[in-house]
């Protein structure tokens, strides 16, 4: 009897390593060890908080940041950095600290809903492109293939041409053209994976396309896209600030890092502070989750774990 349990224990440990639970744990395991990954968790974190804080504040009527973001003081015009405004005034006279941080949630709300949208469409159009193969997969393929073969900006300024200015005009925009990405990334996963010994026995006793492809497939290559997508938040408020940079984006009176730095660029020699911050404040969001996101793509790789 003893040496029927000595037996089983290294075939439970075996299934227990291969449990979600013990893939899930590898792969924090793995992202604590990455010093830049774990920096730019945090950076993402706090703008959350900070989002989320002066949104809130916003619902409930009460006043969180120093002074109202889009309340102009024409007296107060291009103040320097000082102890009452941290980050100087524009040439309205609002206080540029108070824009900034209300900027954070309208770039991190555009970029996520953007991502949602390209996901979500790339997904389904990846799906059936790589499972069903064949005349489907080549129309499929070629169509997203021409929308690459032209610069994501171009295209999404193109959109925004024909739908209009506006916060949701935008994140349609910068959403439609980042499907071909994600429909390329699942379709080749598809491709791999459908081949395997538990979509063909999940084939043979009857199961549907749908029910194959997003409750056996999709599960196994779940990690590829949730890479793609930390990765495609950074690009899509990379985006975001060139369209409000440009006037296409977010209009007025949102306070949007793009659309400050487009009507700031003016004044560049006589009052640089007023493109440094909301470029800063672009450049740490996009750092942020490009860091992140690289981690995660290390940690999701069987390969990178074990060197």
């Amino acid at each position: 009897m003893n040496q029927v349990k000595e037996a089983k224990k290294p075939l439970q440990a075996e299934r227990n390593a291969d449990k979600p639970e013990s893939q899930v744990k590898a792969m924090w395991e793995a992202l604590k060890t990455n010093k830049a990954a774990i920096a730019g968790m945090y950076l993402i974190l706090i703008l959350t908080v900070v989002a989320v804080v002066v949104w809130a504040s916003e619902l409930m009527g009460m006043r969180i940041l120093p002074y109202d973001p889009n309340d102009s003081d024409l007296s107060q015009s291009f103040v320097a950095p000082n102890s009452q405004h941290w980050f100087g005034t524009d040439q309205l006279g609002r206080d540029i600290f108070s824009r900034v941080l209300d900027g954070t949630k309208i770039s991190l709300f555009v970029g996520i809903a953007a991502v949602a949208i390209s996901m979500t469409i790339g997904v389904v159009f990846g799906s059936i492109a790589g499972y069903r193969g064949g005349k489907t997969d080549t129309i499929i393929m070629r169509f997203m293939d021409m929308m690459l073969a032209i610069p994501s900006i171009l295209l999404a300024i193109a959109f925004m041409a024909a739908l209009g200015k506006g916060i949701d005009k935008a994140i349609i925009a910068i959403g439609l053209v980042s499907i071909p990405e994600y429909a390329r990334i699942i379709r080749g996963s598809i491709l791999s994976a459908k081949e395997n010994d538990y979509v063909q026995a999940a084939r043979v006793i009857g199961n549907n396309d749908y029910s194959i492809i997003f409750k056996h497939i999709l599960p196994n290559v779940v990690s590829s896209i949730v890479v793609r997508a930390t990765l495609g938040v950074s690009s899509a408020i990379l985006d975001t600030a060139a369209l409000g940079f440009l006037g296409l984006g977010v209009q007025p009176p949102y306070a949007e890092w793009g659309d400050m730095l487009g009507r700031a660029r003016g004044f560049i020699f006589s009052a640089p502070y007023t493109l440094v911050f909301p470029g800063v404040a672009i450049t740490i969001t996009v750092l942020a989750f490009n860091l992140f996101g690289d981690g995660l793509r290390d940690a999701l790789d069987p390969k990178s774990r074990l060197r």
